[in-house]
């Protein structure tokens, strides 16, 4: 469903991804795994073309859509959310909401407001809510139903339970493999391994841009070396 090839991209002069490539299939949850700085976040940038690569292609549903603008990657069914999750803040959850209101797609689910509160109890008792007035793990909460509500086939999420409380991180685990069951594919990027194998089929693992492991999470478990040189603080 997305293939990442020979992926290189820069901020400035600054070279943070080094031919990286790797695939999702559909239906996956896959975790992009790695220390600080090893370039989680850009890739997910890059995979939405808020960073543009200088060479290499992704490919989503079979299209190259390297070079175009994020908007019409957007469009396509890829839902980000970013790791600083940029709600509007003066905004109620439920205007929240409304503001990533996408028409239905063909083949993915069509999110209304009741599945949303559905998914996240948390956010149905706040609905009535400005965005200011609510924690930090209610404000990642609204964050992913601000994007489901764009009906997405594919979600990108940045560091999902970065920050936020150990309750909320177990809620948040069963809110990824709920979108699983729905059918969507996952892309998450993680340095909480525990988090990862509770939720994730697949695992790469990238350090300086550049992928030194794809595999199963049951292969890599396998391998305490590779988590060892790459994971471990």
């Amino acid at each position: 469903m997305l293939e990442l090839a020979d992926i290189n991209s820069f901020y400035g002069k600054a070279h943070v991804l080094n031919n990286l490539s790797f695939q999702v299939d559909r239906g996956q949850v896959v975790a992009l795994l790695g220390r600080n700085g090893a370039g989680k976040t850009t890739t997910m940038k890059s995979i939405m073309q808020l960073v543009q690569p200088k060479s290499g292609h992704v490919t989503f549903q079979g299209q190259n859509i390297t070079g175009w603008p994020a908007h019409r990657v957007a469009k396509l069914g890829l839902g980000y959310v970013p790791e600083e999750r940029r709600i509007f803040t003066d905004l109620t959850v439920l205007e929240n909401l409304e503001v990533g209101r996408q028409a239905p797609r063909d083949g993915t689910v069509t999110w209304t407001q009741d599945m949303l509160f559905d998914l996240f109890p948390n956010l149905a008792e706040r609905r009535g809510n400005r965005g200011k007035a609510l924690s930090g793990g209610e404000q990642q909460m609204l964050t992913i139903a601000r994007t489901l509500m764009g009906n997405p086939s594919f979600v990108l999420l940045d560091e999902p339970s970065e920050g936020i409380a150990p309750v909320i991180v177990e809620q948040m685990a069963r809110v990824i493999q709920q979108l699983k069951a729905e059918g969507l594919t996952v892309l998450l990027s993680e340095q909480n391994l525990h988090f990862a194998r509770a939720v994730a089929d697949c695992a790469v693992i990238i350090e300086g841009g550049s992928q030194k492991f794809v595999g199963t999470l049951h292969e890599l478990n396998a391998q305490p070396e590779i988590r060892d040189a790459y994971l471990s603080v």
